[in-house]
């Protein structure tokens, strides 16, 4: 079973489709997918679909969405002319005590197969092995084709789930710019860093990056306005200061004129990690 979902939702069995377009089935599946070989609780399920105030007969309609599902199963089993190995849509979506389980088996989770490649990107850039760190992010990034679960109705559960996903994925997202920092590659990542910063508003470490990539681009007054604008943009919004990691590489920046480099902001030296 290959299972997508860092970008529009997927679950393919033998190559068929089998997420449905209704939206409460489709979100049962997408909870489901995420959990894929371990159960799932039918308070999670109905908690996920009508919060903390479900109705009555939110059991009852779960199980018709359970019942839907494993028609849409039993429909890509026999696809190919028969069922594969015996097994039913009960099979693949199995009911467990308290619960359901979908038992994916093997297949591509792109989730899954992201957090391997980021992790190894990771340890990359703990061995200061920059360009293996810079490939081995990118790869894992180009997985995300949009939002995750972009076309998935969320509840409490979802919500936490897609969190969680965009999280990492800013994650890896900015240690994989650190490693192109490091390889002095500051002027290929303005037009992306700007890009980033006018996203993410409050987010200290791109703008850092960017600071940092618009000085060694000869661009250091411009570096200085992107940290007011920031600090304006924390005081405004939180009534706090920047980080002080972030103040010493502003500062850092103004002393640039003289005499002693900084090394904060040599190429191959990667800046202080901003929380």
């Amino acid at each position: 079973m290959d299972i997508e979902v860092l970008g529009g939702f997927s679950v393919r069995l033998g190559g068929v489709e089998v997420a449905p377009t209704a939206p409460k089935p489709r979100q049962v599946l997408a909870l489901l997918a995420l959990n894929a070989n371990r159960t799932v609780s039918s308070r999670t399920l109905i908690e996920e679909l009508w919060g903390a105030q479900p109705p009555r007969s939110a059991r009852t309609t779960l199980q018709t969405y359970i019942l839907q599902l494993r028609e849409h199963i039993n429909a890509a089993l026999t696809a190919g002319g028969g069922p594969h190995g015996g097994r039913t849509g009960k099979d693949v979506l199995a009911t467990q005590p308290g619960g359901y389980r979908l038992e994916a088996g093997e297949g591509l989770r792109d989730h899954s197969e992201f957090e391997r490649r980021s992790t190894a990107g990771y340890r990359a850039m703990d061995a200061e092995d920059y360009a293996t760190a810079a490939q081995t992010l990118r790869d894992a990034l180009a997985l995300w084709r949009g939002p995750a679960l972009a076309d998935v109705n969320t509840g409490t559960h979802l919500r936490v789930e897609t969190r969680r996903l965009e999280e990492s994925r800013l994650c890896a997202l900015d240690q994989r710019i650190e490693a192109d920092l490091c390889l002095g590659r500051h002027r290929e990542l303005l037009p992306e860093l700007m890009v980033l910063v006018e996203r993410h508003t409050m987010h200290e470490s791109l703008h850092s990056q960017l600071m940092l990539a618009l000085y060694r681009s000869g661009r250091g007054g411009e570096a200085l306005h992107v940290y007011q604008r920031l600090r304006g943009t924390l005081v405004r919004n939180l009534g706090m200061e920047p980080s002080a990691p972030l103040r010493r590489l502003q500062t850092s920046i103004l002393k640039a004129s003289s005499s002693t480099q900084d090394a904060l902001l040599e190429v191959r030296t990667a800046p202080a990690a901003v929380g």
